[in-house]
């Protein structure tokens, strides 16, 4: 019987799951990062070998696995240039024969970013957008005519407006300013006090500067501004409105340039912000409801790797 492979490698875990041509998902592994441009190939070869082997050894197949088609939908792929490098990569993986009987050719090998899958495997189809608001945000969306449009990605310091580290930056931010006598008063600087256990809110300075905080660890900090904003503080709501708003003019923008205002399409939502407690989610889908009355806003149905696994059956049937 023959497989196919879905391969979901960001910058903390690769994923990937065996499928049969029935979309049936056999076998499911994981093993560490594949970002190549940050660990490098080595590394990055290696994580995605060892997700390939834990989802084969998962799906109790005794017989030689033959794999017809594979997908990777990896963070950061998107130039010409990354895709060939990936092709590369391939390659090496099949040198990897162990129970595996590699039967690829170009047209079974589809490499794509993660945006691509995580909107294939979230609606179950390739057509609509994803709305991706985690560390960082970008919204990708497809139509029927497999035209696509990218809106944001552009990272923490020219963008990911929307994004967890942005709504954490600005928390603080406001904390600061209120501390100051700058801006009213919010709950916010004694929620980042007690978080953080500091003795007053000017230690912060050593937290975020002298402890070198990269962008991870600000963004684990939007919780607490979500937080104070479900408890009604005003400021808290504020921020969270302004982050509503820049996504949904994210998103608003994708639509305006695959579909027509009226379409019936479906949006999925994905990242840590969307599971806050402040009902950002809610706030999102009414703001853009108002806009495109036929949008359905949703939470993803299946995960990026059974979304890559989707794509890599598609190349068998065509």
């Amino acid at each position: 019987m023959s497989y196919v492979l879905g391969i979901d490698g960001g910058g903390s875990k690769t994923v990937c799951v065996l499928m049969d041509d029935s979309c049936q998902v056999l076998g499911r592994g994981e093993a560490g990062p594949s970002n190549y441009q940050s660990i490098g190939m080595e590394a990055s070869l290696q994580s995605i070998q060892s997700a390939i082997h834990n989802a084969v050894e998962a799906a109790i197949i005794t017989n030689t696995v033959n794999i017809d088609a594979i997908c990777l939908g990896l963070a950061g792929v998107g130039r010409a240039a990354d895709i060939e490098v990936v092709k590369g990569l391939v390659k090496e993986l099949q040198n990897d024969k162990l129970s595996i009987n590699w039967a690829l050719h170009s047209a079974n090998i589809r490499i794509c970013n993660d945006a691509l899958i995580a909107l294939v495997g979230g609606i179950g189809q390739p057509v609509g957008l994803v709305v991706a608001a985690g560390t960082g945000s970008i919204v990708f969306g497809r139509n029927h005519q497999g035209d696509t449009k990218r809106v944001g990605g552009w990272g923490y310091i020219l963008g990911d407006e929307g994004s967890a580290y942005k709504i954490a930056i600005a928390g603080m931010n406001a904390a600061l300013k209120s501390y100051d006598g700058r801006e009213i008063s919010t709950s916010l600087l004694e929620y980042f006090k007690q978080h953080l256990d500091l003795e007053s809110i000017e230690d912060l300075i050593e937290v975020v500067y002298r402890r070198e905080w990269g962008v991870k660890q600000i963004a684990a900090l939007a919780p607490i501004v979500d937080f104070a904003a479900a408890s009604g503080d005003i400021v808290a709501n504020m921020i969270i409105d302004d982050a509503v708003k820049e996504l949904v003019k994210a998103t608003s923008t994708v639509i305006d340039a695959l579909f027509s205002v009226d379409s019936a399409l479906e949006i999925v939502t994905t990242g840590s912000v969307w599971r806050g407690r402040c009902n950002i989610h809610e706030r999102f889908a009414a703001s853009l409801v108002k806009k495109f009355p036929e949008v359905k806003v949703i939470f993803p149905r299946y995960e990026p790797a059974y979304g890559a696994g989707l794509l890599a059956l598609q190349t068998t049937q065509n």
